[in-house]
């Protein structure tokens, strides 16, 4: 834990920051998973007064946010929340990349040196102890520094910064490499890894002991609204929709799994509703008060990652009505939350940031439904693995085992050098025998080789935020950009990933404590949060970013 230490030691000689006026006693910033900007403007009519709508009236709304990089993936946009720097320079490039000094896949936050602490153990072991190396966590796969590490640089003890998410890389990412507490859930409970600490405090394994999670086994999710309110979207049972655990396309729904008793499959379907947000809400109050932030000497921040809109709207697709519901239900638990800081902390003292880490596109079905001449669709990933391997065996002779000569990673495809060598072929060579399969590829718009993203010259709009996405280590050999409503998740349900519109707009919502009022046009990036939020800190942005201050 070498650069926790290094940069802890950096604390005490860092100069003091002038500050033009007081920072806030706290800054909350909510990341909620997969919510496009639109979904606040559609459902605004359902809104209560004290959540989305407090945030507007008495702050600022950029309306024309957007994220810069171009592969949208949930840890490579929590990671610029947090950071302000994109994938090329963090090596976040997606939730899940292939090692390619191990040619295995890995998870954004996996780290088998750091095994969990407080997680149920499976097998005849009670809860609460360290799980096995395989399931380790820790942020050590991001090459840069949060804006939390920026404030415990500048503040060392007096300030504290605490992480909370229904998901691992949501709390790892956006806590940073020197969080004093960064938690997520594992069925059911709230965790950490040993790389943030070796035991969990007591309020955490006091809340984890009430098993509010356990109790939910066997109830409903109902509607909010009388059902004639979501019918404006459409069928409650939609072309498209999937199915999980148990759940089912339509109202009301059983949370049990699908099963007699609690098990995996129930802590799943739990995940998809809104259950699980108002867990994660509860959880925040008490860690905030146990943690005791904003009563610092120091300015705190707290990150709290809603993650079950994007469970959701994986499943059900972003027009759905349990992505209406989810959403209404979410907005009471903001403005709960919201009505909580001002007991707890006090008005005028805190400041909140809202943002999502990406936005989603919309089931084709529904698209070929309602569209007329728009194209729409769902690839056919086999296929496109067979076109470039055969295109690659044509063209160079075929890789016999153990050799290959290539393996898709996401929206791209490796090309092994071990193979390359032995047949006598350049990485460029193989490139563009690939670039042709996948540009003929009729649900392709894009397609771009590692020679393309390491050149100097200016690429049109696609091109430059597909570059801010690859990192010349982890990124595969020759990337694809699909046409817009077509994406690799079939046979139901919808996804996230592309440079399009459907995909970058998220909300940017600030109110409270330093925060001017009024609502902004202008096109703004995800990446000027940090560095407006380290300007309000008066600590500066961490030295990777590059984003822009917005007040």
């Amino acid at each position: 834990m070498c650069i926790r230490v290094l940069l802890l030691g950096l604390a005490l000689s860092l100069p003091s920051a002038g500050f033009a006026s007081e920072p806030p006693k706290l800054t909350v910033v909510i990341s909620v998973d997969q919510l496009r900007y639109d979904h606040i403007d559609r459902f605004s009519p359902y809104f209560g007064q004290d959540g989305f709508k407090r945030m507007r009236a008495e702050g600022l709304d950029f309306r024309n946010a957007h994220y810069r990089h171009g592969a949208t993936k949930t840890a490579s946009g929590h990671s610029v929340v947090a950071s302000g720097v994109h994938p090329y320079l963090s090596g976040i490039v997606g939730n899940e990349w292939i090692d390619r000094t191990t040619w295995t896949q890995v998870a954004s936050v996996e780290d088998p040196r750091y095994p969990l602490v407080g997680a149920e153990v499976v097998g005849g072991r009670s809860p609460g102890g360290v799980v096995e190396a395989k399931a380790g966590r820790s942020p050590l796969s991001s090459a840069t520094t949060t804006i939390g590490d920026q404030l415990k640089l500048r503040y060392g003890v007096a300030s504290r910064v605490i992480a909370v998410a229904n998901k691992d890389r949501s709390a790892i990412l956006m806590g940073g490499h020197l969080s004093d507490g960064s938690y997520w859930i594992d069925r059911g409970r709230f965790v950490t890894s040993t790389f943030f600490r070796d035991a969990l405090p007591a309020w955490v394994e006091s809340f984890n002991a009430e098993r509010r999670v356990e109790a939910a086994f066997g109830t409903e999710w109902n509607l909010l609204l009388k059902p004639e309110t979501y019918a404006t979207l459409g069928a409650d049972d939609a072309l498209g929709e999937g199915t999980f655990n148990g759940l089912g396309t339509t109202f009301p729904k059983k949370i049990d799994g699908g099963k007699p008793a609690v098990g995996s499959e129930f802590y799943e379907a739990y995940t998809y509703t809104p259950a699980y947000t108002v867990l994660l809400a509860e959880f925040a109050k008490k860690a905030l008060v146990a943690e005791g932030l904003g009563k610092d000497a120091g300015p705190d921040i707290f990150w709290i990652g809603f993650s079950q809109p994007d469970h959701t709207g994986h499943v059900y697709g972003p027009d759905s009505w349990e992505v209406m519901d989810t959403l209404i239900r979410l907005d009471l638990v903001l403005g709960d939350f919201f009505t909580f800081l001002d007991r707890e902390v006090g008005k005028g003292s805190y400041t909140v940031v809202l943002t999502a880490d990406h936005g989603i596109a919309p089931l084709p079905e529904r698209v070929l439904a309602t569209q007329r001449g728009i194209e729409a669709g769902r690839l056919d990933l086999k296929a496109f693995d067979g076109a470039v391997i055969g295109a690659l065996n044509a063209a160079f002779g075929e890789a016999t085992a153990p050799m290959r000569w290539a393996t898709r990673d996401g929206s791209g495809y490796h090309i092994f050098p071990e193979t390359l060598k032995a047949k006598n072929v350049t990485a460029a060579a193989a490139s563009d025998v690939v670039r042709g399969v996948l540009a003929d590829r009729p649900e392709v718009a894009r397609v771009f080789t590692r020679e393309d993203f390491l050149q100097t010259g200016t690429m049109d709009a696609i091109g430059e935020s597909m570059r801010l996405s690859y990192h010349q280590e982890r990124s595969p050999d020759v990337v694809f950009v699909t046409k817009p409503y077509f994406f690799d998740r079939s046979p139901s349900g919808t996804t996230h990933g592309t440079p399009y519109n459907y995909d970058t707009h998220v909300p940017l919502l600030w109110f409270g404590a330093g925060v001017p009022t009024g609502v902004r046009g202008e096109q703004v990036g995800v990446d000027d949060l940090v560095p407006t939020l380290g300007n309000l800190l008066g600590i500066g942005a961490p030295p990777n970013a590059r984003g822009n201050v917005l007040f």
